[in-house]
């Protein structure tokens, strides 16, 4: 029952944490990387699509101190991509929901958190402008910014992470219901090999003095 419900936990947490997060980062293969901010200014980078990189999810890095981007609730970033005067996507980043950004060096209290901006599903053959900007959050001490442009990538399915955190949740019920019960069963049936010999009676039937 115990090693069951554990299975369930791990089928679960691989189903509605680690498959979206590989489809994310892994899936397709990458385009690029450019630096959208540094020193303090932005610029917008121009980047050649071509019309069998669709569909292009847009990824975004930011270098910046921890505890400014932690549980941080307003928009930290705006991105647009832009290609023939045409606006093919528009997005704003919050990085809130990050929970374990790499870290840059041991010596330094930046970290890099990452979040998606979203998927270009087809792709217009030609340059596509990608203008990053600062939102509304006050006081993001931002070090640098990075756009990660990866071709050919598949689609979560949607399905996905309510299913993988239903079966966490019925593995961990679970896992807490066999701990209870085998507490309240007192454990294993005593062996009665174990008790001790019965007291050693006299020649005449009496005990011993």
């Amino acid at each position: 029952m115990r090693f069951l419900c554990i299975l369930v936990l791990i089928a679960g947490a691989a189903i509605g944490i680690f498959y979206p997060w590989a489809m994310s980062n892994f899936s397709g293969h990458a385009i690029g990387t450019y630096r959208v901010y540094e020193g303090g200014r932005f610029r917008p980078v121009t980047a050649q699509l071509a019309a069998g990189d669709a569909p292009v999810r847009v990824l975004v890095d930011l270098t910046a101190r921890a505890e400014r981007v932690a549980g941080q609730q307003r928009t930290v970033l705006t991105l647009t991509a832009a290609a023939g005067g045409r606006t093919a996507l528009a997005s704003t980043l919050s990085f809130n929901h990050t929970d374990n950004p790499r870290q840059v060096s041991p010596q330094l209290p930046d970290k890099i958190f990452r979040d998606e901006a979203g998927v270009i599903e087809a792709v217009t053959p030609g340059p596509y402008v990608f203008t990053v900007g600062p939102g509304d959050a006050d006081g993001i001490d931002m070090r640098a910014v990075d756009l990660i442009l990866r071709a050919g990538t598949a689609s979560v399915d949607e399905r996905a992470q309510p299913v993988g955190y239903g079966l966490m949740g019925i593995g961990l019920a679970g896992l807490v219901l066999s701990l209870v019960v085998g507490r309240r069963g007192g454990g294993h049936p005593q062996n009665p090999n174990s008790q001790p010999p019965p007291p050693r009676w006299g020649r005449n039937g009496s005990p011993r003095a």
